[in-house]
């Protein structure tokens, strides 16, 4: 177990507070960035990205009840107490437990030994900012349940369980990426993903090179329904062409096919076929040490976003100029869209330097302030001790 953290200590005190006692089991996953292959995990597309140090952490001791306790420092007051046995997701103020809740269901529904627990969620990760808030948090409390029925499972069977509960629970019809980076990260590396077969490529990142986060502080909302769209159009664009999905799709069947799939959906599948063809170029960029053709393929993977999917926002686009005009290798939006966070690439000696100008250039353009900061590769979600 690595050793407990400040913020850990905070969600171990908040523990106590609450419920009046000590916690058994501690554990925390983190957020992950994704360097590219964006709006393509649920076309069985490829993806690379690397898990990050900013953390949910879960704090929880079992109770005898049959029924699920739930507190988060973001929510505050009361723990929310839900029936082991509920099948529906919660709605309202109390949708944000669904996330939670329906990952302790879905082990209950796969036959894993299923037993009440209260449960405090704390965390350093910005919440809404396309960092995969959501599914750390289902991941460090698939953690706590799996600790408290005495199993351990692998890290893939635990992100596609998480990913269950997302679909069923919480209403966002993801794909497998968020989970799997967030369980199966490595430290220093970023993960090249093939989201069919989830066979994971370690891809180690070069050490001249940092990411800068910068969270836009424009929330977006994916069980909106702009998520489920895009994912039907493509299941319609992966129909028309009788394909699976469009990872079998090329460019030229695309093309060939665009009277039939019209403006909209023509543009959306010709996202995903060369976003996919993307994330090969960079693979190859970074093993061959070709660094300014890896940024560039970052601008072409935001350029589509932007323009043939339509998930970016002026915020986003304004951060991705900034970036360019301040020497980064590579920028481009990153996560759901509609607002979010910007994953750069820059040369590491001068991350920090570039992560202050990159906010005070943006509060000198658009008056309005984010959040800059550098991030590392880290392992994946783990329990941790509950002292320190």
């Amino acid at each position: 177990m690595p050793p407990i953290v400040p913020s850990q200590q905070t969600s171990i005190a908040q523990f106590a507070r609450v419920y009046g006692r000590e916690p058994e089991v501690c554990t925390q996953a983190p957020g992950r960035i994704n360097l590219i292959g964006e709006h393509v995990d649920y076309q069985d597309g490829l993806v690379m990205p690397a898990a990050i140090d900013r953390y949910v952490f879960a704090a929880a001791a079992p109770i005898t009840e049959p029924e699920v306790r739930l507190w988060s420092s973001s929510d505050g007051g009361e723990p929310l107490v839900i029936a082991l046995e509920r099948d529906v997701p919660l709605g309202g103020d109390r949708a944000w437990a669904n996330y939670a809740f329906g990952v302790a269901a879905k082990y209950r529904d796969a036959g894993h030994p299923s037993r009440g627990f209260e449960i405090v969620l704390d965390s350093n990760l910005p919440l809404g900012a396309g960092l995969s808030s959501s599914a750390a948090l289902e991941s460090a409390t698939a953690l706590i349940v799996e600790a408290l029925a005495g199993i351990e499972l692998p890290a893939k069977e635990r992100a596609l369980l998480c990913q269950a509960a997302e679909h069923d629970f919480a209403g966002v019809p993801c794909g497998i990426m968020d989970q799997l980076a967030v369980n199966a990260g490595i430290a220093g590396h970023a993960l090249k993903i093939d989201c069919r077969s989830l066979e994971i490529t370690p891809a180690p990142l070069p050490a001249e090179l940092a990411a800068v986060v910068v969270d836009s502080k424009v929330k977006h909302a994916l069980a909106d329904g702009e998520y489920a769209k895009r994912r039907a159009d493509c299941e319609t664009a992966a129909a028309t062409l009788k394909l699976k999905s469009l990872r079998d799709a090329t460019m030229e069947a695309v093309e060939d096919a665009s009277g039939n799939l019209g403006d909209r959906v023509y543009r959306r599948a010709r996202h995903v076929v060369s976003e996919i063809a993307r994330v090969r170029a960079f693979t190859a960029a970074l093993d061959g040490g070709e660094t300014a053709r890896a940024g560039a393929l970052m601008a072409e993977s935001h350029a589509s976003l932007r323009d043939d999917y339509e998930v970016s926002c002026p915020e986003l686009d304004a951060l991705v100029e900034i970036a360019n005009e301040l020497g980064a290798v590579g920028a481009r939006m990153m996560g759901g869209g509609f607002g979010g966070s910007t994953v750069n690439i820059v040369e590491a000696d001068s991350s920090g330097d570039f992560a202050q100008k990159i906010a005070e250039r943006y509060r000198e353009k658009q008056g309005k302030e984010v959040e800059a900061f550098v991030v590392r590769p880290v392992a994946g979600a783990c329990r941790i001790p509950p002292a320190g």
